[in-house]
């Protein structure tokens, strides 16, 4: 029987040097060949889905953490931050020294502070994933806009830098119609704040396409590495941690596989006979 597979991007597709392994792409051609659906889930927006993802031949994707589906390149739903929305968020990070960026699917905006402001934490981000620390934010943004419209009514989420955990509560505060979360580290770790709509996940996203598919939840299978992927793994039928995620997610998983750069997918497409 065919499956529909999402896989989140970030520690399970593309690994923290921003590689694809060679066995992750022949493992979703060969399951493709097989007759099943292949799907990203992400919170990357399609802008920063490049031609290495697409090129290895995928059914489509879910981006936003949710709020961007795409079946074969027909749009399913999108929902994003109204314009309203987008000033008066623009302007409380602008008045309290907070540098972000836009996530829309025509590309990353950036506040004009980010690329300097960003660099400690982009910096940290990347050791606590296993590089050196050495990062640039050039380097984990190669095609972010600076200069750009910041006044928009087609983002998808909003990501600031955490000059402390502060920032965080006082921002949620701000905006309590919003959906607020962080990332880069658990509580006072966190090093971004990020602002989006609420009730937005990948789950119901995931529930949004299965309809317009026509497959059910008995079909579906979820790869994930991070606590942003909980509530997909916990949808679908079967839900798989990468060996490299962190342990909430391995404590909910119906099964870990190996780490990302261990062949970590194509085990689990195995082990799942899938291919």
């Amino acid at each position: 029987m065919s499956k529909i597979i999402f896989l989140d991007v970030d520690g399970t597709l593309v690994d923290y040097e921003g590689r694809i392994p060679q066995s992750a792409v022949d493992a979703i051609r060969q399951a493709r060949e097989n007759g099943h659906r292949v799907y990203i889930c992400t919170g990357r927006s399609k802008a920063e889905v490049y031609d290495d993802i697409w090129n290895i031949g995928i059914d489509g994707m879910i981006g936003g953490n949710g709020s961007y589906v795409e079946d074969n390149g027909e749009v399913i739903m999108h929902r994003h931050i109204t314009k309203e929305q987008a000033i008066r968020i623009v302007d409380w990070l602008n008045d309290n020294n907070l540098d972000f960026y836009l996530e829309s699917n025509s590309g990353l905006y950036a506040s004009s502070g980010f690329e300097e402001g960003a660099k400690k934490a982009i910096a940290e981000y990347s050791r606590r994933k296993g590089r050196k620390g050495d990062m640039t934010v050039k380097e984990a943004y190669p095609d972010m806009i600076y200069g750009g419209e910041l006044y928009r009514d087609d983002i998808n989420k909003i990501s600031y830098v955490l000059k402390s955990y502060d920032d965080y509560i006082r921002t949620s505060k701000q905006f309590p119609d919003m959906q607020n979360g962080t990332w880069g580290g658990v509580n006072e770790t966190a090093l971004f704040g990020d602002i989006g709509l609420k009730n937005i996940t990948k789950a119901s996203a995931i529930e949004a396409l299965l309809k317009h598919v026509n497959m059910t939840v008995e079909d579906t299978i979820a790869f994930g590495d991070a606590k942003i992927d909980i509530s997909m793994l916990e949808y679908c039928n079967v839900g798989v941690a990468m060996g490299n995620g962190g342990e909430e997610i391995k404590k909910i998983a119906d099964y870990i596989t190996d780490d990302i750069n261990a062949n970590g997918l194509k085990n689990a497409f195995v082990y799942l006979k899938l291919i």
